[in-house]
């Protein structure tokens, strides 16, 4: 079986991330993209603001509404680089890693795990910082059309639809304002 294997923290599901695994989806069409959402114990922080469980939902709502056929794993960090593919690997299975990110390419090559880099564009928009910075801008607005408005340029309507939905968006305004990481 030759599939495509998604890592992401998904911290929201953003357009980079939808980009991403639509690129997958078509460099690997018979299969279905394995999405590994990592992370997993990490939730409820300023850069970590959702579970597991949440954006696993994020994704499911992304991808169903593009007809986009995945499957979703979670994986916790074991903050052992050297280790950490074999880690994810019981957890996402085999297949080919589909990435951006130069340091899981990386990663993934030294272990001879295949690799299809894909480049981004606009890589800077789509940084999941700024993504959750803008979110918690708008946190406190409650007013969900300028949500769409505003969040639009770089999360899937189905994301921000989920994030109304559940209220989810209006917890970001609970954290300080921190350090952030991509």
């Amino acid at each position: 079986m030759m599939r495509a294997i998604v890592l992401g923290r998904f911290q929201p599901l953003h357009n980079g991330h939808a980009y991403l695994i639509a690129q997958a989806a078509a460099a690997f069409p018979d299969e279905p993209v394995m999405i590994a959402v990592g992370s997993a114990q990490s939730e409820w922080e300023p850069n970590n603001p959702w579970s597991a469980a949440d954006r696993t939902a994020m994704v499911v709502a992304w991808a169903e509404s593009t007809g986009h056929n995945v499957e979703v794993c979670t994986i916790e960090d074991i903050n052992d680089p050297p280790n950490w593919v074999e880690h994810a690997r019981k957890h996402h299975g085999e297949g080919t890693l589909v990435t951006s990110d130069e340091t899981t390419s990386a990663l993934y090559n030294d272990a001879n795990f295949p690799v299809h880099t894909i480049e981004l564009s606009e890589r800077e928009k789509h940084e999941g910082w700024r993504v959750r910075q803008t979110a918690k801008m708008l946190s406190t607005v409650y007013d969900d059309e300028a949500v769409r408005e505003v969040l639009s340029s770089t999360v899937p309507q189905a994301v921000i639809e989920w994030l109304i939905k559940n209220d989810a968006l209006y917890r970001l305004s609970t954290f300080e304002t921190g350090v952030h990481a991509g």
